[in-house]
């Protein structure tokens, strides 16, 4: 089975920072585009952050430039996100994606940031 499984959310201060991994299994996707999109209550999902193979391309949303760090692990077949200075309006579910076609997509991990 195709799968992609996050981990590393928890439940942070204002301030404070955490790790998301997300690690696939069943495929390679290694030579995919992977990244991360959370959602919170009431709102769309929003992207956060993606990268190319390699560690290639980075790109970030406004909103967490400065702030968070995308990079690849697992010779590529992982994702991580690196969330540092982590604020209340960061608080959501994130969910980690390979850029396949169709696009896959893992469970989710929840970030809850407490001010």
């Amino acid at each position: 089975q195709v799968q992609l499984v996050e981990s590393g959310g928890g439940l942070v201060q204002a301030g404070g920072s955490l790790r998301l991994s997300c690690a696939a299994s069943g495929r390679a996707f290694r030579n995919y585009r992977m990244g991360w999109y959370r959602e919170s209550p009431g709102k769309e999902r929003e992207f956060v952050a993606a990268i190319s193979h390699g560690g290639g391309s980075p790109n970030y949303a406004d909103s967490v430039t400065g702030r968070f760090t995308i990079s690849r692990g697992n010779a590529d077949n992982a994702v991580d996100l690196q969330l540092n200075s982590l604020k209340p309006e960061d608080t959501a579910m994130y969910f980690c994606y390979a850029e396949a076609a169709p696009r896959v997509w893992g469970q989710g991990t929840q970030v809850t940031v407490s001010s």
